[in-house]
C-alpha cells in the first residue's frame, strides 16, 4: 500500500530561515518576485501592460504590530491555481510556462512564499486573476501549516494581488519604514517596473534609476565616472578601473572593478549578481574565472538557471560559456591596455602580476601580449623579459630561492644575468618562452655552471698554489668535494661551493640518512642506490681573495688545513646549503682548533707565516 508524504511546515520554514535563505529579510525580495513574475505573465497576455509594484507600510495607532501590503497589476490568480500553487509546496505557478518559456520569470521553485512565515505568522492573499472569471479570491495561510480559501468580501477592482503581512513580535525590526525601503532598493533596485513605498500617506518610487550601464551618457569618461561612482557606492571601495562585461550565453551583462589592492592569489572574490534585475547574490563566486581574482562585478543574467535559494547560479554548460565569454571581455581590457596606455597596464601588472601571470599561461594571445611587460628578478637587478633579451639573449634562469642566493653575488660580478624564477608561475612563464616566440632561448642555470665563467691561473700562480691544492685535496676527500683555483669577483669572496641539481639532491638526501632511524635511513640507502649519477661538488677558491693569497703561504700544515676546512664550511653557509652532522662536527672543531692556534701564538707572530 502506497503513503503519502506528509509535510511539517514548522520544520519547513526553519530549514528556510537557517539553512537556506541567508537572513529574514529576503521575504521582501521573494513578494517582489512574485510580484514581477506576475507583471511578466499579465504581458504575455496583453503586451501594451505596463506594471507595477506597491509597497505599503500600515502603522497601527494603538502601537500594535505593523501590516505590510504588497500589490501588484499582475495576471492574479484563479481559485484552481490558489489551490494548486499556493497551498502546495514545491509547485510553482511558472512550471509549466518554464518548459517553453523558462526565462521570463525568476521563481522556478515554488517555496518563495514560505519566506514570509519567517517574519509573520499568518498570511494573507487577495487576488483575481486576468484570465479568470472575474472573481476576487483569499487565500489565508497559517504557520502551522493550515490554510483556507474563499471569495473576498472587497473585490479587487482590476487584475492583481495583494499580499498582507502583520509583523510578528519578533520580527519587528523588519517592518521599520526605514528597513523595508532599504530591503526593497537592496533587492529591486534594477527592476524595470516601477516599486511604490507609502508610509504615513507619502508615496514613493524607489527604483528611479536602473541599471547604471545600460543608461546613456555623453561621452567616454563621463561613463567611467559614473560607473566607478556605481562600483564605489555598491562596495565601498574606491576602484582603478571599470571593464564592461557582456555574455550572449546566459544573457549577461554588467560591469567589472578593478581591484586598488592585490588581493592573495586563491581569494575568490565576491560579486553581486543580479537575475532579471532582480538582486540574487552579493557573495557569488562562481561568476568568473579563477584567474580573474583582480576584479568584483555587478551583472545581471536573464538565462542563467538559479539554485534554490536565489543566491547563487547552477553550475552548467550555460554559466560556464557566460564565464567563457566574461574572462574574454577581460583579456581584451588588457589588449586595449597595453596599446593605449602601456603604463597603466605596467601599474596594473605590479599590483595584480599574480592573476596576470596565471592568465598569461593559459592564453598564448595573451601571452605574447604581456610577456614583454612583465618584471622579473635578475642578478642585476629587476628588469622585464624585453629588456633581459636585448642586452643578453639566451634567458638563464634557477628555480628556487636558495639556488639564487647562492648565484647571485657572483653571478653579477661577473656579468652574468640570471633570471630568479622562484615566484609563483615564473618558471613556467620563462619555459614557455620558446614554445611562444621561435627565436627565443632559455636554459636553467646552476652554481657548477659558474667556474666554468672564472679566469684560469697564470703557470706561476699555479706552482706558488701547488701546495694549498694538495693540502685543501686532502682535506675534502672525506666530503667527497673537488677544488680548484680560479680568479673571480668579487675579490671579498674567498670561495664559491658549486654542484649540479642531482649533487645537490644527493647531498640532501645522505644529510637525511645521517638524521633517520634504521627503517628510513634503509629507505634513504635505496634512494640514494638508485639516484642518477652525478658530478662531484667544486670549492673554488678566488685567488684575488687576500686570505686565499695569504694561506697559500702559510707553512704550518695543519693551519693550513684547519683554515681550508673552515673556508670549505664557510662556503656552504653562504650557499644557504644546510650542513651535515659531520660538516658540523668540522665547523666546531674549526672554531676550537683555530681559536687554539691563536692563544699559542699561532701566525705571524710564531714566525710560522701565519694569516691575518
Amino acid at each position: 500500500m502506497d503513503h503519502r508524504f506528509q509535510i511539517n511546515l514548522r520544520g519547513v520554514i526553519d530549514l528556510l530561515s537557517h539553512h537556506l535563505y541567508s537572513s529574514p529579510g529576503v521575504y521582501v525580495r521573494e513578494l517582489l518576485q512574485n510580484a514581477t513574475d506576475a507583471i511578466r505573465a499579465r504581458q504575455q497576455l496583453e503586451p501594451s501592460h505596463e506594471g507595477s509594484v506597491r509597497v505599503e507600510l500600515i502603522e497601527k495607532q494603538d502601537g500594535g504590530l505593523p501590516t505590510l501590503l504588497f500589490s501588484d497589476d499582475g495576471i492574479g490568480l484563479t481559485e484552481e491555481e490558489i489551490h494548486r500553487f499556493l497551498a502546495t509546496i514545491g509547485e510553482s505557478s511558472k512550471r509549466e510556462a518554464l518548459a517553453e518559456r523558462r526565462n521570463d520569470f525568476i521563481g522556478q521553485f515554488g517555496i518563495g512564499l514560505l519566506s514570509c512565515f519567517m517574519v509573520c505568522d499568518e498570511l494573507l492573499v487577495v487576488t483575481r486573476s486576468a484570465k479568470g472569471d472575474g472573481r476576487t479570491m483569499e487565500w489565508r495561510g497559517r504557520h502551522d501549516g493550515t490554510y483556507s480559501v474563499r471569495p473576498s468580501e472587497h473585490p479587487l477592482e482590476r487584475p492583481g494581488t495583494q499580499v498582507f503581512l502583520v509583523a510578528r513580535a519578533n520580527a519587528a525590526e523588519y517592518f521599520t519604514a526605514e528597513r523595508v525601503r532599504q530591503l526593497a532598493l537592496h533587492y529591486g533596485g534594477l527592476l524595470p517596473f516601477p516599486i511604490l513605498l507609502t508610509v504615513g500617506g507619502s508615496t514613493e518610487r524607489i527604483n528611479t534609476e536602473g541599471a547604471p550601464w545600460r543608461r546613456r551618457y555623453a561621452s567616454a569618461s563621463e561613463r567611467r565616472a559614473a560607473l566607478l561612482a556605481y562600483g564605489r557606492e555598491v562596495f565601498g571601495a574606491d576602484f582603478l578601473d571599470c571593464i564592461p562585461l557582456k555574455s550572449p550565453a546566459g544573457d549577461v551583462e554588467g560591469v567589472a572593478f578593478v581591484l586598488p589592492f592585490s588581493p592573495h592569489y586563491n581569494a575568490k572574490q565576491k560579486h553581486r549578481v543580479y537575475l532579471k534585475n532582480m538582486l540574487l547574490s552579493e557573495s557569488a563566486e562562481n561568476l568568473l574565472p579563477d584567474w580573474a581574482f583582480f576584479v568584483k562585478c555587478v551583472v545581471n543574467a536573464n538565462e542563467l538557471r538559479p539554485t534554490a535559494s536565489r543566491e547563487s547560479f547552477y553550475e552548467n554548460e550555460t554559466l560556464a560559456k557566460a564565464r567563457t565569454s566574461m574572462g574574454q571581455a577581460l583579456r581584451r581590457y588588457l589588449v586595449d591596455l597595453s596599446k593605449e596606455d602601456p603604463r597603466a597596464l605596467q601599474r596594473l601588472i605590479a599590483l595584480h602580476g599574480l592573476s596576470v601571470k596565471a592568465l598569461a599561461l593559459d592564453d598564448d594571445d595573451f601571452y605574447r601580449l604581456v610577456i614583454p611587460w612583465l618584471p622579473f628578478e635578475t642578478t642585476m637587478g629587476m628588469m622585464t623579459l624585453a629588456e633581459y633579451r636585448r642586452a643578453h639573449g639566451t634567458v638563464r634562469y634557477v628555480s628556487t630561492l636558495d639556488d639564487f642566493r647562492q648565484v647571485a653575488r657572483v653571478a653579477a660580478a661577473q656579468g652574468l644575468c640570471v633570471v630568479n624564477s622562484a615566484y609563483t608561475y615564473d618558471t613556467d612563464l620563462i619555459e614557455k618562452l620558446p614554445h611562444v616566440f621561435s627565436d627565443a632561448q632559455v636554459e636553467p642555470f646552476s652554481s657548477a655552471e659558474l667556474p666554468q665563467s672564472f679566469e684560469e691561473l697564470g703557470l706561476d700562480e699555479r706552482e706558488a698554489l701547488f701546495p694549498l691544492l694538495k693540502v685543501a685535496e686532502q682535506a675534502l676527500q672525506p666530503f667527497g668535494c673537488d677544488v680548484t683555483v680560479k680568479k673571480f669577483r668579487p675579490k671579498e669572496v674567498p670561495t664559491l661551493y658549486s654542484s649540479d641539481a642531482e649533487g645537490a639532491f644527493r647531498r640532501d638526501a645522505e644529510r637525511a640518512r645521517e638524521e633517520s632511524d634504521d627503517l628510513y635511513g634503509a629507505m634513504m640507502d635505496n634512494v640514494l642506490a638508485s639516484a642518477p649519477g652525478s658530478e662531484r661538488p667544486l670549492l673554488t677558491f678566488n685567488y684575488l681573495n687576500p686570505v686565499v693569497k695569504k694561506l697559500s703561504g702559510v707553512t704550518d700544515r695543519e693551519l693550513m688545513k684547519l683554515s681550508v676546512e673552515m673556508l670549505y664550511v664557510q662556503a656552504l653557509l653562504l650557499g644557504h646549503r644546510p650542513l651535515s652532522a659531520k660538516e658540523m662536527a668540522l665547523l666546531n672543531q674549526g672554531l676550537l682548533g683555530l681559536i687554539a692556534a691563536r692563544l699559542d701564538g699561532g701566525g705571524e707572530d710564531s714566525g710560522r707565516g701565519g694569516m691575518h
